[in-house]
């Protein structure tokens, strides 16, 4: 969802979206700011990709991600996880908290209802898991989110990266 204050803007909106064809964020913090970091990172990650003619590293688009927020951290409200799948080092997650901190991480969560799940997380999450498990364990803590926080909700939204390619998909949390 997207809520302004206790109002819920838009119930259905998309906020996991591609910066380049292998690295997707996921947004939350103000609308407008983390979708104007997203335009920019794509812009910069286009004319980075077409200048080396290879495909960018998953720690550059999260790095221009970090100093554009962090050099916006007082005129900013973006919190950020930028995620993906390069061949120089495979799948990797990065986290960018509000004020523009870069953390490498195995996962990440953020955005309103997280704070609900840290508890789900840390007790369910481990590494080595297959792509279903993974897939079932990120529906599960975003329900238990939604069923907790009443700016979290509308639709479940997946996005699976690996060298294969993308697989988007959304479920409704019945």
């Amino acid at each position: 969802r997207t809520s302004t204050g206790s109002y819920v803007a838009n119930r259905v909106s998309d906020k996991i979206v591609p910066l380049s064809d292998y690295i997707w964020t996921c947004r939350s913090g103000s609308a407008a700011d983390t979708q104007a970091v997203a335009d920019y990172v794509r812009h910069y990650l286009g004319s980075h990709t077409t200048e080396l003619g290879r495909l960018p590293r998953v720690k550059t688009a999260a790095n221009i991600m970090s100093k554009i927020t962090y050099n916006n951290k007082d005129r900013m409200q973006a919190g950020l996880i930028c995620g993906g799948w390069d061949p120089y080092n495979g799948g990797q997650v990065f986290e960018i908290p509000l004020g523009g901190t870069l953390v490498s991480t195995k996962f990440s969560v953020g955005g309103s209802g997280s704070g609900y799940i840290y508890g789900f997380v840390d007790a369910h999450w481990r590494e080595g898991m297959t792509k279903e498990e993974c897939l079932a364990f990120v529906k599960k803590a975003i329900a238990h989110a939604m069923a907790r926080d009443g700016s979290s909700g509308g639709v479940i939204r997946t996005v699976c990266i690996d060298q294969s390619g993308v697989e988007k998909s959304a479920c409704l949390n019945d």
